[in-house]
């Protein structure tokens, strides 16, 4: 990118950002987003934040949209982030679902999965129950969406360099529920991959992905605005099953929804039950 962002193009790239993908950019964040896009301009020959959204809009929903998208969009995470959730799964989630659905389904939905760790804990977490409880939890199944292509891709490879491994697993969960691979990463086993169904989905589009007992919204709302978060919240509530469960970043929170989700304080962390 050989020029500056003139303000009149980080306002029209805010909003194309905004309408793509619910992203809202802050005020001054020009270097961010010349550093983001900077490769992107080089390979198509651009020379500004000008020229990019003059391509952008000359062709729609085409794969330079998915890029910008996929280069914009922060993919930052780690096995059992922020540890609580996972515990409120093994000892309060499974336990009650086991018990009111019996042998019946039950779906999970990671909602930002990003590369893939966050679904993966959660099959983790559903295996050592499954350990503990001989014969219950037979059918659970995981559907894991990003906005992403590229770590989608690498999602459903289940493939981990070392760095990657190291954030977050244990090590005696890198032992029990991964394998060397021949490159010398590391692969997850079958039976967690086999657990998670990854697909491509934009929170801003129309949820089709049936119902779930539980959903998973972790970190990504804190990008939207108000209005498009309580929108996003208000569509979730329609794809949980009666008294399913929503759980929220540490740093999240529901605002004005209380006639449709009950928090649960669960010490610690809060997770909120659909009314």
């Amino acid at each position: 990118m050989k020029a500056d962002i003139t303000p009149q193009e980080y306002e029209a790239f805010k909003t194309f950002l905004q309408d793509a993908c619910g992203i809202l950019l802050g005020e001054n964040k020009q270097y961010l987003v010349k550093s983001r896009l900077r490769r992107i301009l080089e390979e198509h020959e651009l020379e500004s934040l000008g020229e990019l959204l003059s391509q952008l809009q000359r062709y729609g929903r085409g794969a330079l949209r998915e890029v910008v998208i996929d280069a914009m969009t922060t993919n930052e995470t780690l096995w059992f982030r922020d540890n609580h959730p996972f515990r409120i799964l093994q000892d309060k989630l499974l336990p009650e679902l086991a018990d009111r659905k019996g042998n019946q389904p039950i779906r999970i939905w990671s909602s930002a999965c990003s590369t893939g760790q966050e679904p993966y804990s959660v099959a983790m977490t559903v295996a050592e129950y499954r350990r503990q409880r001989p014969g219950k939890l037979r059918d659970v199944r995981i559907t894991a969406t990003d906005i992403s292509k590229s770590v989608l891709e690498v999602a459903r490879r289940g493939e981990y360099e070392m760095l990657a491994i190291g954030r977050g697993l244990s090590p005696d969960r890198q032992k029990l529920f991964f394998k060397p691979s021949p490159n010398g990463g590391w692969q997850i086993n079958p039976e967690l991959k086999g657990m998670v169904e990854f697909k491509l989905l934009n929170l801003l589009d129309r949820f089709v992905l049936g119902k779930f007992d539980v959903v998973l919204c972790r970190n990504v709302l804190i990008y939207f605005s108000a209005d498009l978060k309580k929108d996003i919240l208000k569509r979730i509530h329609a794809t949980l099953n009666p008294g399913g469960y929503l759980i929220l970043g540490a740093s999240e929170s529901l605002n004005g929804l209380s006639d449709l989700y009950e928090m649960v304080q669960c010490h610690p962390g809060i997770i909120y039950r659909k009314k």
